[in-house]
């Protein structure tokens, strides 16, 4: 190994998978040194991301499971995170290969799903400001401040009156200005949650019955240098969607300007997504039709582009829900999530659509991407993945053995046939 350049091992370390790098750990100290090195991490996770190598779809349901991207087949369930107790964790984000896991509001979690290192949260209640106060919705967002090098969770807790009637206090979808927000920045480096004072009219808005529940719309979107929520149109005061940025460099506020949507006759409801790291927005036109636009130069109005436009596929009555996850590798095709229930390969230029079958996979999920990476979490133990890759080639072992077993019973079933 001595003989072979630094230069050529780099390049050939950069394209293997997170699981193979942590074995090679072992080999000696320099390969140990050039793994771990904060350089080479970067270099590998920007190398998986640009190529499209090492990537996976997260489906997001009671339980979670992971579904290699390469192959789009089947999924496995996530049993080793650490808030892994009788289902009912959801990941709220992902950046860089770590996860934001959410249990319940005491329970929380960033972790790297390859290398299993973990940082449980420490967690500040959540107060009402005063005794005839109750809670409301309580949104989440997880992001990366490239400037202060440090991860952070931002915690949006809405409180409303005890009479008011309903959790968050907008049921008619009219009001719901007569509200509250706790907003609260978390960050990993310091393990601290810091109170943001400056607080925008507009987020006494955000709160719309079922709207944030419906389609996991509360969790913030990252992208940029900014999380994003949509703050939900009101008809009835003439107010359209927002969408509202919270930047973790300086942790402000900030509305983000929209593109110039088309009417097409028809009402239309906006929702945000990232597409391989551009915001974008999903202007749905009645259930019927789907225009996607990307922000090319993030925060330029004028750098919004219509990509393509969804709609008439036959197997599909309604488009309740679609987001974009991610191009194919050779650009001519589109990953969707359509309706929390199914995945789909969709070419844009010859309007064609095709479904993703995948194995072991629930039967209604949220989607989120993620890259493979070796990115550290501060006082984060790399110790844990050693035992679970003993499991893991143990269940393997165990498939293969039932597999077998189940060919040897057809086989033999269809001999006394």
């Amino acid at each position: 190994m001595s003989k072979i350049p630094l230069e050529i091992i780099t390049e050939i370390f950069q394209q293997l998978p997170v699981r193979s790098l942590l074995r090679f750990r072992s080999l000696s100290k320099p390969i140990c040194s050039l793994i771990d090195d904060p350089d080479f991490i970067k270099l590998h996770l920007n190398h998986s991301i640009t190529t499209k190598s090492n990537l996976s779809v997260i489906l997001k349901e009671w339980e979670l499971y992971t579904v290699d991207f390469d192959t789009l087949s089947a999924a496995v369930e996530v049993k080793h995170h650490p808030l892994y107790a009788a289902g009912g964790t959801e990941v709220i984000g992902s950046v860089n290969g770590l996860v934001f896991l959410r249990h319940s509001e005491r329970n929380l979690a960033v972790y790297n799903l390859s290398t299993r290192e973990l940082k449980k949260c420490f967690v500040v209640e959540i107060k009402p400001p005063r005794r005839d106060w109750i809670a409301g919705y309580v949104y989440y967002g997880f992001g990366y401040d490239s400037v202060g090098d440090d991860y952070k969770v931002v915690r949006m807790a809405q409180f409303i009156r005890e009479d008011d009637g309903g959790v968050g206090g907008d049921g008619d979808g009219v009001g719901g200005l007569d509200c509250e927000y706790d907003v609260k920045v978390y960050s990993l480096k310091n393990d601290k949650w810091k109170k943001i004072e400056d607080l925008p009219i507009r987020l006494r808005l955000l709160s719309k019955q079922f709207f944030h529940v419906l389609h996991r719309r509360g969790y913030g979107v990252f992208a940029g240098h900014a999380l994003h929520w949509i703050v939900p149109q009101r008809r009835q005061l003439g107010i359209r969607d927002c969408v509202l940025g919270f930047d973790i460099r300086d942790d402000k506020f900030f509305e983000i300007p929209q593109p110039n949507y088309e009417s097409k006759g028809m009402n239309f409801q906006v929702d945000i997504g990232v597409l391989e790291g551009n915001l974008c927005v999903m202007c749905n036109y009645e259930h019927v039709c789907v225009d996607v636009w990307v922000m090319r130069e993030y925060g330029l109005k004028e750098s919004w582009c219509k990509m393509f436009s969804v709609q008439g596929i036959r197997w599909i009555s309604a488009f309740m829900f679609l987001r974009p996850l991610i191009y194919s590798k050779d650009g001519g095709k589109v990953l969707l999530e359509v309706n929390d229930e199914k995945l789909v390969w969709y070419d844009w230029k010859n309007k064609r659509a095709k479904v993703v079958k995948i194995r072991g996979g629930p039967s209604s999920y949220g989607s989120e991407m993620y890259a493979e990476s070796l990115v550290r979490i501060n006082d984060g133990d790399r110790n844990g993945w050693k035992e679970q890759q003993e499991i893991d080639e143990e269940e393997e072992e165990k498939r293969k053995a039932e597999k077998k077993r189940d060919n040897f019973l057809s086989v033999g079933f269809k001999l006394k046939l």
